[in-house]
């Protein structure tokens, strides 16, 4: 059975926010809707490389600070007429504390 990796309480990520966690890999942007959902995706916008943590969210999509671009937290698609994609990546809530795969942050160290 794989340990998860804990990142911090639920509680510590504002709701219809996000919190920007360092990885070796680079940086994973964990978001907290209104219904209290927890996503967790790449930080970095694919069109000029936004810092989508401190994006709008709404429902469960995100909108990039730079330039609009709005993403689907769930599957990381860009909406609307924007093209592109960020990774998702598959977190856990236990006892109020989000964690995420270990094997996910050795992926995107490796990368």
């Amino acid at each position: 059975m794989t340990e998860w990796i804990e990142l911090g309480p639920v509680a510590a990520v504002p709701r219809r926010g996000a919190r920007c966690v360092t990885t070796p890999g680079g940086k994973i942007a964990v978001f907290r809707t209104a219904e209290d959902q927890i996503y967790a995706i790449e930080n970095r916008c694919p069109h000029k490389g936004g810092p989508l943590a401190e994006g709008i969210v709404h429902g469960r999509h995100v909108t990039c600070p730079l330039h609009n671009w709005v993403f689907d937290l769930s599957t990381g698609e860009a909406q609307g007429a924007d093209e592109g994609r960020v990774r998702t990546f598959p977190v856990r809530v236990e006892n109020g504390l989000i964690s995420i795969a270990p094997d996910v942050l050795m992926q995107i160290a490796a990368e």
